[in-house]
């Protein structure tokens, strides 16, 4: 038995009724403490009245700051032998600390969703072209592929961004692990008592205000979208959740359309469940959509983008329709939600797709040993991977360097 310390070091509090990154974080603490570890989370941000309390599922907590020597102190008497960094700005910040104060720990980079990409296709879209390479090698694809190379295991939470990590950008394949959404199978007995087709109505949309994808996908619904579903469909009303709506979300409420900001809204599956379609027109981003996932696991078909679809279903039928074309991705909206055969099967779809490719059963067994192994042979592994020692090398080490700078300019 080795010792079981994890340390946490997280952008921010999980928030798990406001983003997808939240509940991720605490679907992977509860596999952490599964394999019996000894969790404390710590980050930089400060806590907001929507930020989960860590304290009744045992694991510590603390604050730290950045550019501050005092962290190491911190991790150095915490002496964790696994530490995870939630998305590479952690990494960059602390990696260099964790690797000085704890060689022996390893280095855990859970990606959240590949940042570069969102990056290039947020510039793709800005500069009306079509995605490329070009777009995918920005500085902020070099950033994170560098803090992959430094970590000795990186997340990956779609097998989407696998393939373009590894073809497209050549990351070593054995630096990523997949490990998408880990859900509990939907029973037959549960799925039972969801509202059928007649007893639900409206069309919805959900996501966290803050990630740019989606206002610029309610915005793309408000301004394009809408109009041609409400033209078929005057009684219909779109209800638009989602935390940290700003001045200029909420202005984008229109009684007289049947388009609603309803901001914040605490349990996401009674919304769903109550829901006859979710709308998910999102023109960029990355990773899996946690919107998809409420979606599927309340029986509610979606109508959704090819980026909102990305990863999400395999081989799989999908839960809906998926179209990126406004006046199709409309037209497919309305039959999806007026024809009660087709939403019987969509539905179905979704829920083959919880049970088939997110079932946490399917994942436990994989992760718990390629923890093992990693731990038996960190060594190995580490020589392996000489480009994550070349960028640890001090001539590379900009990070580290800046943020001693600052702190010396802080005394």
């Amino acid at each position: 038995m080795f010792n079981k310390k994890l340390l946490i070091i997280g952008f921010v509090w999980p928030e798990p009724n406001s983003s997808a990154a939240g509940s991720r974080m605490l679907q992977l603490i509860q596999q952490f403490q599964k394999q019996g570890f000894d969790i404390t989370f710590v980050t930089t941000a400060n806590e907001s009245d929507k930020a989960f309390d860590l304290s009744p599922i045992d694991v510590k907590t603390a604050s730290i700051a950045l550019n501050n020597s005092s962290f190491d102190d911190f991790v150095k008497e915490f002496n964790p032998i696994v530490v995870l960094f939630d998305r590479f700005m952690t990494e960059e910040q602390f990696g260099w600390r964790v690797a000085e104060q704890c060689p022996n720990a390893i280095r855990i980079l859970d990606t959240e969703d590949v940042h570069g990409l969102r990056k290039g296709r947020a510039i793709a879209l800005k500069e009306n072209a079509d995605f490329s390479i070009e777009h995918l090698q920005n500085d902020t694809t070099k950033r994170e592929v560098a803090s992959i190379y430094r970590c000795d295991l990186s997340l990956i939470i779609s097998e989407a961004e696998i393939d373009i990590l590894v073809n497209q950008l050549k990351v070593d394949r054995k630096l990523l692990y997949y490990l998408p959404f880990l859900i509990d199978p939907i029973t037959k007995n549960e799925t039972e008592q969801f509202p059928v087709f007649e007893k639900r109505q409206h069309f919805v949309t959900i996501g966290n205000f803050l990630h740019a994808p989606n206002y610029d996908a309610v915005l793309y619904l408000k301004q394009t979208i809408w109009p041609l579903i409400r033209r078929q469909l005057p009684k219909a009303e779109l209800h638009v959740y989602g935390a940290y709506e700003s001045q200029k979300v909420l202005q984008l409420h229109h009684q007289k359309d049947g388009f609603l900001i309803k901001g914040f809204v605490k349990d996401v599956d009674v919304v769903m469940q109550n829901s006859r379609v979710c709308l998910a027109p999102l023109r960029f981003g990355a990773g899996l959509k946690g919107k998809l996932i409420d979606a599927m696991k309340s029986g509610t078909p979606c109508m959704m983008s090819s980026i909102a679809a990305e990863g999400m279903f395999g081989e799989l039928e999908a839960n809906g329709f998926v179209e990126d074309n406004s006046e199709a991705f409309a037209q497919k909206a309305i039959d999806l939600y007026t024809n009660e055969t087709v939403w019987k099967d969509k539905q179905t779809n979704g829920f083959k797709v919880l049970n088939s490719r997110f079932n946490i059963k399917n994942f436990e067994t994989g992760f718990v040993d390629r923890l093992n192994d990693l731990k038996q042979n960190l060594n190995t592994y580490r020589q392996q991977n000489f480009t994550g020692q070349l960028l640890m090398h001090h001539t590379l080490q900009s990070t580290k360097y800046m943020s001693k700078w600052i702190e010396e300019k802080n005394k």
